[in-house]
């Protein structure tokens, strides 16, 4: 257990949106659902959760505060379209007025969809609502309810996000589902949430906020904030996510690192890359760990856009004060990171071939992700990093 007198992490800003920050504020959940004019919220997590005493707990409290709260949690580690499908009808069937979203990344991104079509016209589908072009205008804004969302893992930062990836089963793909008052309007980071996570998955999650922030700082899209954000992130990662990884009862470490993956998603805002480009087709196909995807994918991706991210990676390797700050030694520190951590090297060690490698090649150069990597990327480019993933060579 650290010794920092976390009194200090207990804050809250207003950015992107309203963040309640320190141990033990899950107990203002009631409060935050009641100031956002909910009556009868419905909690949107993962089966793994709805069966822990956390959740129990906090069902009673906001029946305690006269909440007409209900639990739903039929959702896939990588959710499908049925998924926010069941999530709809049961706050329908319920009527619920707003959602809490909490859990993961599967748990948040099925909660915010789920709140974004429940009072949506009858006819509107899911798909059509794909971040492409200008889709989100066919959703009524009014219609979206409101969200609060309570992280439990430090890696997506799906609590800030605009989003959700959502797994079309009929096609095959994850499909990222936007309208930008998805956002929920109330954040709560306890670190108290995660402390019993085990260490592969706090690995996992964290190296996601990792990719998050090391693709928003490749981006080659002008956005200075999101810049100083994502390298910020980076740093925190630096420090906090082996020290997680050693002793996840480390409150000082678990509340960096959640405010890390939120940062990572605020950063994003400049774009992703290849890494994600890749992790979506292979997260659909291979139904595999979102964050493990980019672990393992992390390096070689980096290796692929060496002749487009010198500067930034002598930034990047002087911000974390690597020996010779440049992409080698930024990929040498990747290295070093995951093993650390237990990240395998190859996605073969995830039971991938490359059998699929000409599809996931042609599924990642369409991916919405590749449009923001430094180097323009076609098929049979994607298809030589996956296979690279597979075996080992970088």
């Amino acid at each position: 257990m650290s010794h920092v007198d976390m009194s200090y992490f207990t804050t809250g800003w207003n950015y992107p949106a309203h963040i309640l920050t320190g141990a033990g504020r899950i107990r203002e959940l009631p409060e935050a659902c009641k100031a956002l004019g909910m009556k009868a919220p419905l909690l949107v997590t993962d089966p793994g959760l709805a069966g822990l005493a956390m959740v129990r707990d906090l069902v009673l409290a906001c029946h305690d505060e006269g909440l007409g709260i209900a639990v739903f949690s039929e959702i896939k580690g990588n959710p499908t379209g049925k998924n926010v499908l069941d999530g709809v009808a049961a706050f329908r069937d319920g009527g619920h007025d707003g959602v809490i979203a909490f859990g993961g990344g599967s748990g948040l991104d099925a909660a915010k969809a789920v709140a974004l079509m429940a009072n949506q016209r009858e006819g509107l589908s899911l798909w059509s609502l794909e971040d492409v072009g200008d889709n989100w205008k066919q959703a009524d804004a009014e219609a979206i309810v409101p969200i609060v969302a309570v992280p439990t893992t430090a890696g997506t930062g799906s609590e800030v996000g605009r989003a959700s990836v959502i797994v079309d089963e009929l096609e095959h793909v994850k499909r990222i589902i936007f309208h930008p008052k998805m956002v929920p309007a109330t954040v709560i980071l306890d670190p108290e949430l995660t402390l019993e996570l085990p260490p592969w998955i706090t690995a996992a999650t964290g190296m996601d906020a990792l990719s998050h922030c090391m693709e928003a700082w490749c981006s080659p899209r002008y956005h200075p904030m999101a810049e100083g954000i994502a390298v910020e992130g980076m740093r925190r990662i630096r420090d906090y996510l082996p020290r997680a990884f050693s002793d996840g009862h480390d409150l000082e470490a678990r509340m960096n690192m959640l405010v890390a993956s939120m940062m990572g998603a605020t950063a994003f805002q400049r774009g992703l890359g290849a890494m994600h480009a890749l992790a979506h087709p292979l997260g659909a196909l291979y139904d595999a760990h979102h964050g493990t995807l980019n672990a393992i994918l992390m390096p070689y991706v980096l290796r692929a856009n060496e002749c487009a991210i010198g500067e930034p990676m002598v930034r990047l390797g002087r911000y974390l004060d690597l020996r010779q700050p440049g992409t080698a030694s930024v990929i040498d520190w990747v290295l070093e990171l995951r093993e650390r951590l237990g990240i395998p090297h190859t996605l073969a060690e995830l039971h991938i071939d490359a059998h699929q490698a000409d599809k996931v090649g042609q599924m990642a150069v369409v991916d919405p992700s590749s449009g923001t990597n430094p180097v323009a990327f076609d098929a049979a480019k994607y298809r030589e990093i996956f296979v690279n993933a597979v075996e080992g060579r970088l």
